[in-house]
């Protein structure tokens, strides 16, 4: 998504995330804080990770619009509130808005999953559906509000809103005050504002990283004045930002260390250890913290570091393909493409190779027209499963002597 706005805000400082602390105290879910011991062990550092995929709405965001409602007076409740959003905003601010007898209105684009929409619906907001694009619907929520009298309540430009993220930075140093780092997904940069202004007024020493996809380093570029293109599918659509406003970015410029990309397979993989190691479900904005502690090793070694998961919020279909692909990474999942004579025992006498190796098949293809091959020859592609990548390796090699041109289709980086 992106965002053109631009404006400046009173001074934001460690006060307004505490009195933020005490306003949504006991409405939000204290969610865990807890180390890690596999992650770990893999990092080289000292892992602890805050649930906050835990929260009602499965996300971080319930914070900031909670905070940001709160403070609004009788009037502007009565005329209710509007934003525009396609994911976690428009769940927290609708949930927390019905919690409160504030009339909500969540303008998403036409391109919205039915899902996410039906998610928000149940809370009890009023959706419309405009634009084929975030910045369309935005211009119309604003129009909306301007119509109707609603209070518009922005994800990241707000700093009510920014001083209800920080608020997870309170309770994960209050939880694990020694911590040395806390690594912080950075998408318009609500999260990462109200959390380093919270934990360096706490801990002054503490170091504060950000995290962007690689396909959306807005606030990167940013940051370090380069010109940079944001754009993309991205697994981490919640942090998919590709103009994050001025305000977050002055706070940012003030504490951050430095900010890092990761990759989709990055991403995947976090995602996916997640889910195997912690036994938890997070979207891929969620896991990009983890993405950066394991890309970058080195930089992270020894130190007591802050992970926040913060959503869980991913389509069910599209988490199985993330699996099925990490699977594929690891070697215990492929598909062998082989060319073949189309003859009689041809197939049989590849898979007593397969049954050798004990390399289970999962599926066979077979492609005799739309090749580069002779009239006689055929492709087949072969899915198949095995324990690891080095009984895979095992039965290429085996493959090839018996004189099969095979190969394996490997999945992008």
């Amino acid at each position: 998504m992106t965002d053109q706005k631009t404006s400046s805000h009173p001074s934001f400082n460690y006060a307004d995330v505490r009195a933020a602390h005490a306003r949504i105290r006991g409405r939000i879910v204290h969610t865990a804080t807890l180390k890690s011991i596999t992650l770990s062990e893999m990092a080289g550092a000292e892992v602890y990770l805050k649930f906050e995929n835990q929260q009602f709405t499965a996300a971080y965001k319930e914070r900031g619009a909670l905070n940001a409602l709160l403070l609004m007076d009788e009037n502007k409740r009565s005329a209710g509130v509007i934003a525009a959003s396609a994911g976690n905003h428009a769940q927290g601010l609708a949930y927390n808005a019905k919690n409160l007898g504030i009339p909500a209105t969540i303008v998403m684009p036409t391109t919205t999953p039915m899902v996410k929409v039906e998610q928000t619906r149940g809370h009890g907001a009023e959706i419309v559906m405009f634009g084929n694009s975030y910045d369309e619907a935005y211009s119309h929520a604003l129009d909306l509000a301007a119509k109707r009298g609603m209070t518009y309540i922005h994800a990241f430009e707000d700093p009510h809103v920014a001083a209800g993220q920080g608020t997870v930075a309170i309770e994960m140093l209050e939880a694990v005050p020694d911590l040395d780092r806390l690594i912080i997904p950075i998408g318009g940069g609500g999260l990462f504002s109200g959390m380093a202004t919270a934990a360096h007024a706490m801990k002054p020493d503490i170091k504060t990283t950000g995290v962007q996809a690689a396909l959306y380093p807005s606030m990167y570029g940013k940051i370090n004045g380069t010109e940079v293109t944001a754009g993309g599918d991205t697994l981490a659509e919640g942090i998919a930002v590709s103009n994050p406003s001025e305000f977050t970015a002055d706070i940012i410029r003030k504490y951050v260390d430095e900010i890092l990309l990761v990759s989709e397979a990055q991403l995947e993989g976090a995602v996916s250890l997640l889910l195997q190691i912690e036994k938890t479900v997070v979207e891929g904005a969620g896991a990009a913290g983890l993405a950066a502690l394991l890309a970058n090793k080195e930089k992270f070694a020894g130190e007591k570091v802050g992970l926040v998961l913060c959503g869980g919020n991913i389509d069910t279909r599209l988490l199985a393909n993330v699996l099925l692909r990490d699977l594929a990474r690891s070697g215990r999942l492929a598909r062998l493409r082989l060319h073949l004579r189309d003859q009689p025992g041809a197939l049989y006498n590849v898979v007593k190779q397969f049954a050798e190796h004990e390399v289970n098949i999962i599926e066979v293809y077979h492609q005799r027209v739309f090749t580069n091959l002779p009239a006689k020859g055929l492709i087949t592609d072969i899915e198949c499963e095995a324990k690891d990548k080095a009984q895979l390796d095992g039965l290429i090699v085996d493959l090839n002597k018996e004189g099969y041109d095979v190969r394996q289709v490997e999945l992008a980086d």
